[in-house]
């Protein structure tokens, strides 16, 4: 454990990607199997162990230590994990230290009943810097700076192997990756995936900037706003991948049972609604299914998923990624009626003259589901990641609001000791202020730490880790699109709200309405 603990220490109190590069490298090839599996699956968030929570630690952290300085010192400190390290007393006569693998097995095979005792037991035998480590393998969300992404690059680089092999091989192997890292050592042959439905990494775009963008060469479609799946049907089971390779086959039961043929798909996952007709509806009918384990058939009905299909990566055991834009989306034509159509259609191209009238379009597209345009180079095979020249992103305006600050909180990681997360609302037709979002980026380090001051300096009231702030500093909020929902008081949720102006300019009675944030809801 102590080897991961310094890696943790050392990833916090850095912020160039590179040194974290070479931090995760060095750690990769200098520890054992299977505690560098173990840890490199920690820090990119894929192990979890239900039986321990946030409430275990903390009810645990009440044996050992007042529960009042707990209280205090979580508020001060801003993270249940590093307080409970700090707090942790050191005990007499510690056994040997565990190591990660030792942990991990011991957190995976404790009860609900006996989960304090054994997360005790571990406790006891680290110092506070393994304590902090054990418990933010604990509780998952590592929070040091460490993406998926840069943890595949980083396996790579240590075993010089190509990172495309390892997108792949990632998401098919289970953690501690005991096959993959004999791969990349040269122990072992590549694991074969023949029989096995794995993740192909999603081929992503650049945000489009139309200088020197010759429209002939690219096709246009439009970019629907729900989430971007991959669903593969292999060794005879279908699985459906989130853009980041999580697998979220449990949450949509219909469409694993309605996709039966051997293939590869790119497309968008949304939600029919009842106002469009059978259409897509926004983004927020999508959240209702998200996240969810069990999928009653209430929610089946209210709620029916399908998916709006971009590409066809693979068919009938035929690769066909290193095929051009064309010849994929010809085959994706020929394959459409081979699927159900209840559930699966065809993301159509847009026929534009040139792109004044793609902008126009772009301009008018308020639909519910479309958050811009997407522009396919046609000779373009399909490639992982970002890569210049081949796919752009050309999103629709965001909506703005100017809306006034009501409350604050503390961030996370290196923004603990910040008020960085901001609640903030909009003037009812009575006169009261109703909150309509929540952001906490947008803003400048400099902005970051005026906004810190302006809460701590303006604070009437405190509950518990909530700072209520004085009614008067206005915040111009961006967002994507705005919903109608019954969660919330003012009856509005925004869709990815930041703040992209502080408006100190401004009286706060002269922020904007809720009749008009309602005006705009799609």
């Amino acid at each position: 454990m102590k080897r991961f603990a310094a890696l943790i220490d050392r990833l916090i109190y850095t912020r160039s990607r590179n040194t974290k590069l070479a931090l995760i490298v060095d750690y990769l090839r200098h520890t054992p199997d299977p505690d560098r599996g173990w840890a490199i699956a920690a820090l990119t968030g894929s192990l979890d162990f239900p039986a321990v929570k946030a409430g275990t630690v903390r009810a645990l952290l009440a044996t050992r230590v007042d529960e009042e300085l707990f209280r205090l010192s979580r508020h001060f400190v801003g993270d249940t994990a590093e307080t409970a390290a700090l707090l942790w007393p050191d005990a007499p006569g510690k056994k040997a230290e565990p190591g990660v693998s030792e942990a991990v097995d011991a957190l995976f095979a404790a009860t609900r009943s006996d989960a304090p005792a054994v997360a005790a037991s571990l406790l006891d035998r680290l110092d506070a810097d393994g304590r902090y480590t054990l418990l933010k393998l604990a509780l998952g969300g590592m929070r040091v700076g460490v993406s998926a992404r840069l943890a595949k690059q980083a396996f790579a680089q240590a075993f010089d192997v190509p990172i495309d092999d390892v997108e792949e091989l990632w998401h098919a192997i289970p953690p501690p990756y005991a096959s993959l890292f004999a791969w990349g050592e040269g122990r072992a042959e590549r694991p074969d995936l023949n029989d096995v439905a794995f993740f192909r990494p999603f081929m992503l775009a650049h945000p489009l900037e139309a200088e020197g963008i010759d429209l002939a060469d690219y096709a246009a479609e439009w970019k629907w706003d729900g989430i971007r799946v991959q669903i593969v049907r292999g060794g005879s089971e279908t699985r459906i991948y989130s853009r980041g390779g999580e697998e979220i086959s449990g949450a949509f039961p219909e469409l694993i049972a309605a996709f039966d043929q051997d293939a590869v798909i790119d497309g968008e996952l949304l939600v029919r609604g009842e106002v469009q007709g059978g259409e897509a509806a926004s983004f927020n009918a999508l959240q209702q299914r998200l996240g969810r384990k069990v999928v009653s058939k209430r929610m089946l009905a209210d709620y029916p998923a399908f998916v709006r299909v971009y590409d066809l990566l693979g068919v009938d055991g035929n690769d066909l990624r290193g095929l051009p834009w064309t010849e994929r989306r010809r085959q994706l034509e020929a394959f459409i009626p081979r699927l159900a159509a209840s559930h699966f259609d065809l993301s159509q191209v847009i026929d534009a003259k040139d792109f004044d009238d793609l902008a126009e379009r772009r301009a008018g597209a308020r639909d519910a589901a479309i958050e811009g345009l997407m522009l396919k180079r046609r000779d373009a095979p399909y490639v992982a990641g970002r890569r210049a020249g081949l796919w752009y992103k050309w999103k629709r305006d965001p909506l703005t609001a100017d809306c006034v600050m009501m409350y604050a909180q503390r961030g996370n990681g290196r923004r603990a000791s910040f008020y960085s997360d901001y609640t903030f609302g909009c003037w009812s037709d009575a006169g009261e202020l109703l909150p309509v979002g929540k952001a906490y980026s947008g803003f400048t380090d400099e902005e970051l730490k005026w906004l810190d001051k302006f809460v701590r300096d303006n604070t009437p009231n405190r509950f518990g880790p909530v700072r209520e702030v004085e009614k008067s500093l206005v915040l111009e909020v961006a967002f994507d699109s705005i919903h109608s929902s019954k969660r919330h008081k003012s009856g509005l949720a925004m869709r990815f709200p930041r703040i992209s102006r502080i408006r100190r300019d401004k009286p706060a009675e002269e922020a904007d309405r809720i009749a008009t944030l309602q005006a705009m809801v799609t």
